[in-house]
């Protein structure tokens, strides 16, 4: 009987190179990853279903201005650059209330649960928060400077529609809260790991740059943002051509968006953050899943709100609403 040669024992298969963990992505892959996107998309398009425009900026967002300025903000005269600032920061507070302002909620996803002790809790909050308004404060007041220069001849500025019955300020809607839904899609989808995060260089030689990017983009909502209360102070701004003037009323516009979404963060920091933290850190993948679900929503969201809802309502093509949204 002969022996049978042994085999040389099977070289192990080296272990493919885990994806080093960022800002986006810590490392661990949500569970049903798959179910997890799925629930962020259906969020963000069953807000698109039932959200109604009208209801938010006018009902809201004209109320809350009419308290805090003592009087109807709607077609109010703006006297003077004192007016136009304390204008700017009420309509502001308002405009946190809008659809534009869906990104603005999905911004501080990556900061819950991070803080992990109650000493010292506020000021590991507050931190974040203020990388995120410096984001937002460059690129809005830029935005002033630049619409005080140039005055009312941006495509903003103009309302009239054209071909198609888009006007030049939808048209510019349009493009930047596209852009800014795909990108924030992708942010979804690089906190469920399955692409990169795009800042997870930059991240590793500056922690801060993420919520700084987040808010950029924060910033960059009105470069496209139809919101009634904007367009007066937008006007006011371009026919001022004071360059001052128009960097500190964007800039405290865009203060004004964050100033609700920042109460709500220190308020849950504050009450829940230890619960909140010990259930994150107890399974490390549910932050994943959290921030996937945000950032998709968010991103459906603008994407299917300010890109394909507006056809739906120039009859171009068929789209669900909830009777109230139309």
């Amino acid at each position: 009987m002969t022996e049978v040669a042994s085999r040389p024992a099977a070289t192990p298969r080296p272990l493919r190179p885990t994806r080093t963990p960022s800002f986006f992505f810590n490392g661990h892959v949500p569970r049903r990853r798959g179910l997890v996107l799925l629930l962020g998309a259906l969020i963000g398009f069953a807000l698109t279903v039932v959200w109604s425009a009208e209801f938010v900026d006018q009902t809201i967002g004209g109320n809350v201005s009419e308290a805090l300025l003592g009087h109807p903000a709607k077609d109010a005269p703006l006297t003077g650059a004192l007016a136009g600032i304390a204008f700017a920061l009420a309509t502001g507070v308002a405009g946190s209330f809008t659809a534009c302002n869906i990104a603005v909620f999905s911004a501080v996803a990556p900061l819950a649960g991070q803080v992990a002790t109650r000493r010292g809790r506020l000021a590991a909050a507050l931190r974040p928060l203020g990388q995120l308004a410096a984001g937002a404060l460059l690129v809005s007041a830029a935005y002033g400077v630049l619409v005080a220069v140039v005055g009312t001849g941006m495509p903003q500025f103009q309302t009239a529609s054209q071909g198609g019955g888009f006007s030049p300020r939808m048209i510019q809607a349009m493009v930047v809260y596209g852009i800014m839904g795909l990108a924030m899609t992708y942010l979804g989808l690089a906190a469920a790991g399955l692409v990169r995060d795009p800042l997870a260089r930059l991240t590793a030689r500056f922690p801060g740059a993420p919520m700084f990017v987040m808010g950029v983009m924060t910033g960059s909502l009105l470069l496209g943002r139809p919101f009634g209360l904007f367009r007066q102070l937008f006007r006011d701004a371009a026919a001022s051509h004071n360059v001052f003037y128009g960097a500190a009323a964007f800039g405290l516009q865009a203060l004004g968006n964050i100033v609700i979404v920042g109460l709500l963060f220190l308020l849950v920091t504050g009450l829940f953050g230890d619960r909140l933290h010990r259930w994150l850190t107890a399974r490390p993948s549910r932050l994943s899943a959290v921030m996937a679900v945000a950032f998709v929503a968010a991103g459906i969201f603008m994407i299917l709100y300010w890109d394909v809802r507006i056809l739906a309502r120039r009859d171009l093509i068929w789209y669900p609403m909830a009777p109230w949204a139309h």
